[in-house]
């Protein structure tokens, strides 16, 4: 039986929607690789006027790009993140190569990034907190994003996220008791 999901999935490419309606009722949008255009803004714009859009892109360089264009022109959409290395076969990184139960981890934890939140963890927290500015900065990093479902992220991004999300500096302090 396939899991429903009420929502548009904006993907990278068909092989991608091939894979995920396997096993997931919805709606599907495919942005054809990195050429997202303004057809494609204004397909997902018309969607988010009557539901949810979550944009599911690879956990490489071109779907990072892909997804903050579409986060750039489609404010709402929801963002759902697949964890890198549990999302490669036979060389290839992407969502199409990922398992079911990441997809729909990611799916169940989709986030919203709003601009308008202004948390107020700042860079200096993050040094404070070790995550940024020192050796285990990229573990810690890691282990809070997955934990906040954030997607991986460079410092600068992470710092942006946790801010857009109202994460606070108290919230991170209790998750990051956990990283070994």
């Amino acid at each position: 039986m396939k899991t429903k999901i009420n929502a548009l999935i904006v993907v990278e490419g068909k092989t991608d929607i091939d894979f995920l309606s396997s096993f997931i009722d919805s709606d599907f949008y495919s942005v054809n690789g990195s050429s997202v255009c303004k057809k494609d803004y204004n397909f997902i714009n018309n969607y988010l006027s009557r539901g949810n859009v979550i944009v599911l892109t690879d956990p490489d360089f071109p779907g990072i790009q892909i997804r903050n264009k579409i986060n750039e022109h489609c404010k709402g959409v929801l963002n759902s993140f697949v964890r890198k290395e549990v999302s490669i076969k036979h060389n290839k990184v992407g969502v199409a190569e990922s398992t079911k139960e990441e997809i729909l981890s990611a799916l169940k934890n989709a986030q919203k990034f709003d601009e308008l939140n202004k948390g107020n963890v700042t860079s200096y927290d993050l040094f404070e907190l070790g995550l940024s500015g020192n050796d285990d900065a990229f573990k810690k990093r890691k282990y809070i994003s997955e934990y906040f479902h954030l997607g991986f992220t460079n410092s600068k991004t992470f710092l942006k996220r946790l801010n857009m999300l109202n994460i606070s500096k108290e919230e991170i302090l209790e998750v990051i008791k956990n990283v070994e």
